[in-house]
């Protein structure tokens, strides 16, 4: 096992800040400082900053996310994170992907590095569901642009999505999405292209997994056919 991913597993911290620790001298495997392309097997002993680490029992949470949070561990700002809802309870366990501090919904916290970057890893494009309430009527051709792939701020275009809309009135128009890929506030963005606010933005799936029965501000373990399933998908 390559040494960041094991100390990761160890819960010191994410694969890219173990490199980093790795590469300022910090750690050391059977005695002798440890490069990147380091590899641990069984019944070595590894240290960090001079102290024994041992591979911990991997924890997998999934978090009904509030506005009003970071999906974050830390912020340097002050403001609330999704760390402040989880408690002192909870092991180091570290957000898969991002929702924004104005949106809501489904965040999975898990110490598990290799299932994190499988979720997250563009390649995989795994199916990620959100309802959106957009300000003003929208028609399903509306939605065309968007469904076809649209470029945003920034000059990226999208992938192509799926989108359908679920309530409409003068006020405002309720649409259900799901994308593949996970661009910094990308719906938001995907909405402004078209002349559109987005007023509410809730994730509501990743895969098949649901926020069903799972109050705002409310967090549970996954089981483990639900950790799994996340594997498959």
């Amino acid at each position: 096992m390559r040494i960041n991913r094991y100390l990761a597993q160890c819960g010191v911290a994410g694969r890219r800040a173990c490199d980093k620790i790795v590469a300022e001298g910090r750690v050391t495997v059977n005695g002798r400082f440890a490069d990147l392309g380091c590899e641990v097997e069984e019944g070595y002993i590894v240290k960090v900053d001079g102290k024994t680490v041992t591979v911990k029992k991997q924890e997998y949470y999934l978090l009904h996310k509030p506005k009003g949070y970071l999906s974050t561990v830390s912020d340097d700002k002050g403001r609330k994170t999704v760390m402040d809802i989880l408690g002192s309870g909870v092991g180091r366990v570290y957000p898969v992907g991002r929702l924004d501090y104005d949106s809501e919904g489904l965040l999975i916290l898990t110490t598990d590095g290799d299932l994190a970057q499988h979720l997250t890893h563009p390649s995989n494009e795994v199916p990620k569901t959100y309802m959106v309430k957009v300000e003003g009527r929208l028609t399903e051709a509306d939605l065309n642009p968007i469904r076809s792939g649209i470029e945003i701020e920034g000059g990226y275009v999208t992938k192509k999505c799926r989108a359908h809309i679920i309530e409409t009135n003068k006020e405002f128009t309720k649409v259900e999405m799901v994308l593949r890929e996970g661009k910094n506030r990308e719906i938001r963005k995907m909405f402004a292209a078209i002349g559109r606010e987005v007023i509410l933005l809730k994730r509501t799936k990743v895969g098949e997994l649901s926020l069903r029965g799972l109050e705002r501000g409310a967090f549970r373990k996954l089981t483990p056919a639900e950790v799994e399933y996340l594997k498959s998908l």
